[in-house]
């Protein structure tokens, strides 16, 4: 029988959130759910807080006041659960000349969730790796790159590669902070396709931040506007509606929309 409550209970809950980056107040008081299933996106102009927003939800900087909770749990208190959440950050730093190929980076996110295997499982897990590596190869369309080293991707390659770091264990929660910076409109494109697909079929619940309004309001459910504080949130034809802009972006905001 389906519990009902675990079914309807929030992926992640925010409550209060306030942070300051030396004396600047980043953010104000912000309070969200985000419910299972879900694509939602956080937008604002530059300086609103929003990238300061994701890192203290994943706990990867402090917070001054507010409580976050991710799959009914403190972030602080995950333990093992941080492995059901993935992760993209805006610049993914590294040295191109280091000697790792894409099959290997993407073997590295099954290792680190599977970290507990013990010398006599050993084989067992090397082939399950193996498995679950090339799956998540095949289902972001980089199989033909899996030899290929890192620092020769495109802009677009290595964000898939990095989806499918994200795809190769399951995942309950996956945030992206400007994952699609850098790629241009036909792979922004083809990559939020991709990202729709797999959240569907594998029931992810997506957080990400995004300045791209108009393929938010195309594949987003659900928009938060932010400017330190939380100026609105709902779906992407309320949210996204120019009363809103205005109080989120000010005066001299210009939407602009794809061509395809």
């Amino acid at each position: 029988m389906i519990n009902n409550e675990l079914v309807t209970s929030p992926i992640l809950k925010v409550q209060g959130l306030t942070i300051y980056n030396g004396s600047y107040l980043a953010v104000r008081e912000v309070s969200f759910e985000l419910t299972p299933g879900t694509n939602t996106a956080v937008i604002g102009p530059n300086g609103a807080g929003k990238s300061t927003l994701v890192k203290a939800i994943l706990d990867l900087i402090p917070r001054n006041a507010g409580t976050v909770e991710i799959l009914g749990r403190p972030i602080s208190r995950l333990g093992n659960l941080r492995q059901q959440l993935g992760y993209m950050p805006q610049n993914f730093i590294f040295d191109r000349s280091f000697p790792l190929n894409v099959s290997e980076l993407v073997g590295l996110g099954w290792v680190k969730a599977n970290k507990n295997f013990g010398i006599r499982h050993l084989l067992q897990s090397d082939r399950e790796k193996s498995q679950a590596v090339n799956e998540a190869l095949h289902r972001t369309d980089t199989s033909r790159l899996r030899h290929q080293a890192l620092g020769t991707l495109s802009g677009g390659q290595l964000k898939r590669v990095l989806l499918a770091y994200c795809l190769v264990m399951p995942r309950r929660l996956l945030v992206l902070d400007e994952a699609f910076a850098g790629v241009d409109v036909q792979g922004m494109a083809d990559f939020y396709n991709l990202l729709n697909e797999l959240k569907e079929e594998e029931g992810w619940t997506v957080l990400q931040v995004s300045h791209d309004i108009d393929m938010v309001s195309r594949h987003c459910d659900r928009v938060l506007c932010l400017n330190q504080t939380l100026v609105c949130e709902g779906l992407p034809e309320i949210a996204l509606s120019p009363q809103n802009l205005l109080a989120t972006y000010g005066p001299g905001f210009s939407r602009y929309q794809h061509r395809h």
